[in-house]
């Protein structure tokens, strides 16, 4: 098992790559570094190999696929997980690391947008998605995470073991967040440093795809999570809705003493129930999301168990 394992994901990132794997060579010397390829065409692969990172590979395409392989083949005490783009310092991995290793965080998020990231970002739309991203998740989850969407975190063993990657694309990171907020996991923060990709190199995030992909993320999680918030709002809209149609109907029977229009009430009978089956669906999910919180922490004990065991064998070795 590695002490500090830096994961790099990388797709056509030859421009920047060799220099990353440097960085991370001298500010975590013991640490070792993998690249995993994501199906590049450049020489992204040559010259990482060139700099003494171990290669690996991923060729279902995807940041969410190759994350779901990284966490599954690397053992390590703690992960450093770093783009390959360049726009994040390694200076700060020191720092995100002893979180991990002496202060038993299970993420460490790399803030970029309390420092440098909305000067130096020359994509506006991509400032104005973190911030919706970020302040609809603090809502909806009722935490205080600065950077939702940042590249550069740090992982605790029992978080790489254990999180369920559902996510294929860029919108792997919202699930990270999401899922540490809503299991209790202990979560820190490190503001860093933002650099734009240096020139040549080109982000593989589209502005409007993958940020409608990372909405839909948002509102699925918070309908797996939140299940009784969800349907309970469904359940109230739907009831308001019943009502508006209703009372012109109540109104005119008051006044003449018949129903005028039967088919708006018979409508506003069916959404009337279809609000009662949305709200006990909601307490039925909310109980089955109890349920599996506290699968989550039994599975959470076994798998820092299982570390524990794979440390003290090691050192008998040695």
């Amino acid at each position: 098992m590695d002490k500090i394992a830096v994961l790099i994901p990388c797709y056509n990132e030859e421009k920047t790559i060799a220099k990353v794997v440097r960085d991370a060579r001298a500010a975590l010397p013991e640490a070792v570094i993998y690249v995993y390829d994501n199906n590049s065409k450049d020489r992204t692969v040559e010259f990482a190999k060139a700099e003494g990172a171990q290669i690996r590979y991923e060729h279902m395409q995807g940041k969410g696929n190759v994350i779901r392989r990284m966490f599954r083949e690397i053992e390590a005490e703690c992960y450093i997980m770093v783009d390959g783009d360049d726009t994040y310092p390694m200076e700060y991995a020191r720092e995100m690391a002893d979180k991990v290793l002496c202060h038993n965080a299970d993420m460490v998020v790399g803030d970029r947008l309390s420092s440098t990231y909305f000067t130096e970002n020359k994509r506006p739309f991509h400032n104005f998605g973190n911030s919706i991203v970020r302040s609809s998740i603090n809502k909806l989850f009722c935490c205080d995470i600065k950077d939702i969407m940042t590249g550069y975190r740090a992982f605790s063993y029992g978080f790489a073991k254990t999180f369920p990657v559902l996510s294929t694309g860029f919108e792997i990171e919202t699930e990270m967040t999401i899922h540490a907020v809503y299991n209790h996991l202990q979560i820190e923060n490190v503001i860093v440093d933002y650099r734009d990709r240096p020139e040549g190199s080109e982000s593989k995030l589209n502005t409007f795809s993958d940020g409608f992909r990372v909405i839909r993320t948002i509102v699925k999680l918070y309908r797996d999570y939140k299940p009784f918030g969800f349907f309970g709002a469904c359940a109230a809209v739907l009831a308001l809705i019943a009502v508006m149609m209703f009372v012109p109907i109540l109104v005119s029977y008051l006044e003449t003493g018949l129903v005028l229009r039967f088919p708006t009430l018979f409508c506003c009978g069916f959404i009337g129930l279809a609000a009662v089956q949305s709200f006990f669906a909601g307490l039925i999910l909310s109980n089955m999301a109890l349920k599996n919180r506290r699968d989550f922490e039994y599975r959470y004990a076994l798998v820092m168990r299982n570390m524990n065991e794979k440390k003290s064998s090691g050192q008998q070795h040695i």
